[in-house]
């Protein structure tokens, strides 16, 4: 019975991607069409850049890789239990990693909006 649901995991997991591109596709278009239908122009709300999403990525995994040697020598050193030192420093850091691509994407966007107005 375990192999099964182990088999039948990554199937369900690759359907639920595939539905779920699918259908955003599905709604992008059917805004679209009624932008159309109400004579909106189209080229109005195009997604602004986002080049933050690197650095965001970059310090997540940052973030992580710390919480994993911290909670690796948590799990050494203290009598805590491993599933707790891992998991939680990897919360922690990588929520921290994300904390500080926030801030340095606000800083980059404050400055953005200064240098614009003068």
């Amino acid at each position: 019975m375990t192999e099964i649901i182990g088999v039948s995991i990554p199937i369900f997991i690759t359907l639920g991607v595939f539905a779920m591109i699918v259908l955003l596709r599905r709604m992008e278009n059917q805004e679209r069409l009624k932008m159309i239908e109400k004579g909106m122009d189209l080229n109005l709300p195009k997604k602004e850049n986002n080049s933050g999403s690197a650095l965001k990525f970059a310090l997540i995994a940052v973030g992580v890789g710390v919480g994993l040697l911290v909670g690796n020598l948590l799990d050494v050193y203290t009598p805590l239990k491993d599933e707790v030192c891992y998991f939680s420093m990897i919360f922690l850091f990588g929520g921290l990693g994300l904390f500080i691509a926030n801030k340095m994407d606000e800083k980059k966007r404050k400055n953005n909006n200064n240098g614009d107005i003068s």
